[in-house]
């Protein structure tokens, strides 16, 4: 807690998409909200935003692979009630045999590295509110595999690896340990991002699915399961636009 009891929620990625969603939601569920992403004038926006519609945000430049940036971060708090680790993303969408070794490299550091490093440097922080939570985004990737997303469907099994691991290997202590896996969500960059600027080629992801998942809607389900009665975990949840079966399996008006 804060010295006026304000619970203290972080949002890695908070510069847009769900990230951004979640930090908005969650001021409005009363946590004073710390949003961290490299953009350093997008979250300064966002947190002028926040603060304008009287609830409580600051913003932190942060890159989440970097250890050093993460450890001098942790070191501002002495408690934290909620950590939502949604920094990721993708990047190509090539077969195994044709796939760029860096693309990989980068999704690895980001999805795993990223949520380890601020894991490992807020834990102390979570576990001395009395009362914390840690939120890794996976996405429905780390659950079941398909054609081109090798590398970023390694990357989100390594996420979720680190939220089933470390769920038990702190049972007992007052900390829950929730695992959030998205479907597809369209939101203003991901795809764009995935294919590199290519608007063509990320139009197609949601090409005739008339109603796909928001931002919104994730940043909802985030703050419903962070805002349960402490004893009650919700260890994974997954979820999807009714038009999505499976991650190959989509619904589709052409």
């Amino acid at each position: 807690m804060t010295a006026t009891g304000t619970p203290i929620a972080v949002v890695t990625g908070a510069s847009s998409g769900i990230g951004a969603a979640t930090a908005r939601q969650l001021a409005a569920a009363d946590y004073r909200v710390v949003l961290t992403a490299r953009r350093k004038d997008r979250i300064e926006a966002l947190a002028a935003e926040i603060n304008a519609a009287g609830h409580q945000a600051t913003a932190y430049a942060l890159d989440v692979t970097d250890r050093a940036a993460v450890d001098a971060f942790a070191g501002a708090f002495r408690t934290i009630a909620v950590l939502v680790n949604n920094a990721g993303g993708a990047l190509g969408a090539d077969p195994v045999a044709t796939g760029d070794p860096a693309d990989w490299r980068q999704m690895y550091e980001t999805n795993v590295i990223g949520t380890l490093n601020v894991t490992q440097a807020l834990l102390p922080a979570l576990d001395a509110s009395g009362d914390g939570t840690v939120v890794i985004l996976s996405s429905t990737a780390g659950h079941g595999t398909y054609e081109g997303g090798a590398g970023y469907v390694a990357a989100k099994n390594g996420a979720r690896v680190i939220a089933e691991t470390l769920r038990l290997e702190i049972v007992g202590r007052p900390v829950r340990v929730i695992e959030i896996a998205p479907g597809m969500v369209k939101t203003e960059e991901f795809a764009t991002t995935r294919f590199r600027g290519d608007d063509e080629k990320a139009a197609k992801v949601y090409a005739g699915v008339a109603e796909p998942l928001t931002a919104d809607d994730v940043a909802e389900t985030i703050t419903w399961a962070v805002t349960r009665p402490p004893h009650v975990n919700i260890d994974l949840l997954v979820v999807r636009p009714r038009a999505q079966a499976s991650n190959t399996k989509v619904h589709r008006e052409l």
